[in-house]
């Protein structure tokens, strides 16, 4: 090898161990595609909107929210699943997402080891509410009533092995008494047949019961957090006020196909905390009866597996029939 070819190899080799090591490529450097398995303008729509808008800032890149209802959100969430690993497709699933693991035989996807977890977006609890001439004042009336009735107290909710019938049968359990369930398509029908006294109570989430109680057609007896709900601080938890240890929130929260590297996936999950502790976005979501709330991707991958685990134990202890 001459001097001059020698001199050429070394410097070019030396250029090349010069350069900055990269170990992912520039990301995002295009729109992401924020999923959700839900209809326009519904609860999971809505949050997925505002967390988009705080993400488009923070990213420098459009995240673009699109609707493909159908199937509960179980359709979406085994598309998603199925996509590419790049950080450009992503889902904002809710608390369904774990109910669905404990009432269906059969899913176009693993509940957890399909998902790269990134954070949980908001959380929210439920309201147990009866109709204002009902003899249940409290939540301690309700238990006492439901023990010594020699029929169930009837409750209604929006459908079979949706979080607020496991929810109700949860209490039953913990409390040692017989509830009759009581399926509706929807909570405005249990609504409805409630203010008709036609059942006994329902739960759904304290601000689409709010105007209800404040106009005197239903009585809140307890609301389902760790502490009271901001929006009716006046109501007693159950927790506090009948049956201590029954919490029980549901959420939403912001998860991508499994795969999704490392890096990009703390990316998110920093940005997504960063738009959830913004003023703005947190007043937001507490008009749509939402806390904001942010987590670690571990911390949200444990709590879907231990809400699975929860609803998969009241799905077979109260003999709740799997799809």
């Amino acid at each position: 090898m001459t001097a001059l070819t020698r001199r050429t190899v070394l410097g070019g080799l030396s250029a090349l161990f010069a350069m900055p090591a990269r170990s992912e490529p520039y990301w995002p450097d295009r729109p992401i595609t924020l999923v959700h398995g839900f209809a326009p303008g519904g609860p999971t729509d809505t949050v997925a909107r505002i967390v988009a808008e705080g993400l488009s800032r923070r990213l420098g890149q459009q995240v673009v929210v699109e609707p493909r209802p159908g199937a509960s959100g179980t359709t979406a969430a085994g598309q998603v699943a199925r996509a590419a690993h790049d950080g450009y497709t992503l889902i904002a699933i809710p608390g369904g997402h774990a109910t669905a693991a404990a009432l269906y035989r059969w899913l176009p996807y693993r509940t957890i080891d399909d998902f790269s977890m990134i954070s949980m977006t908001a959380e929210y609890p439920f309201v147990f509410v009866t109709y204002s001439g009902h003899a249940m004042q409290t939540m301690d009336d309700l238990i006492s009533l439901a023990r010594h009735r020699q029929t169930p107290l009837l409750y209604g909710s929006p459908g079979i092995g949706s979080v607020h019938h496991l929810s109700v049968e949860l209490l039953a359990r913990m409390a040692n008494i017989q509830l009759q369930h009581v399926p509706y398509r929807g909570s405005a029908q249990a609504v409805t047949d409630l203010i008709g006294k036609r059942i006994d109570f329902m739960i759904d989430p304290p601000t689409l019961m709010i105007e209800f109680v404040r106009d005197g057609r239903l009585r809140a007896l307890g609301t389902t957090g760790a502490s009271r709900f901001f929006s009716m601080p006046e109501v007693p938890t159950v927790s506090e006020a009948a049956l201590p240890g029954y919490v029980v929130t549901s959420w939403q929260g912001l998860v991508g196909p499994a795969g999704v590297s490392q890096p990009i996936v703390d990316r998110l999950s920093r940005e997504a905390a960063a738009v959830l502790s913004e003023p703005a976005i947190v007043e937001r979501l507490r008009a749509l009866g939402n806390d904001a709330i942010s987590s670690s991707p571990d911390a949200f991958k444990a709590r879907i597996a231990a809400d699975v685990e929860r609803w998969s134990s009241i799905v077979e202890t109260a003999n709740i029939e799997r799809i």
